[in-house]
C-alpha cells in the first residue's frame, strides 16, 4: 500500500513538473520580449514572494492548457465497454 502512495505521489510530482515545463515554454515563446522588463519589475517589489506563488499557479495553469490543446486523450477503453454494456441491457438484449 506504501508503494502504491508512493507511486501515485511521484505521478503527480511528475505531472506537475511537465504543467510547469509546458507553461514555461509557452510563456517564453509568447511573451519573451516584454518578459525581461517585467521580471525586472518584479524584483523590485517587496511582495515578490506572493507575486511568485502566482506566477507559479498561472504557469501551472498555462501549461494545463498547453497540454489540453496539444495532447488527445483517448477513450478509457473499459468505460466505453461499460457504456455499451449498460446500452445492451437497457435494450433488453443482456
Amino acid at each position: 500500500m506504501k508503494l502504491t502512495r508512493e507511486a501515485g505521489r511521484r505521478e503527480r510530482l511528475d505531472a506537475q513538473a511537465l504543467l510547469l515545463v509546458a507553461g514555461l515554454a509557452d510563456l517564453a515563446v509568447s511573451t519573451l520580449g516584454s518578459a525581461v522588463g517585467t521580471v525586472r519589475g518584479l524584483l523590485r517589489r517587496s511582495d515578490a514572494a506572493e507575486l511568485a506563488a502566482q506566477a507559479e499557479q498561472d504557469l501551472v495553469a498555462r501549461g494545463r492548457l498547453v497540454l489540453d490543446r496539444y495532447t488527445v486523450v483517448p477513450p478509457a477503453h473499459l468505460e466505453i465497454l461499460a457504456q455499451q454494456a449498460l446500452a445492451r441491457k437497457s435494450a433488453g438484449e443482456e
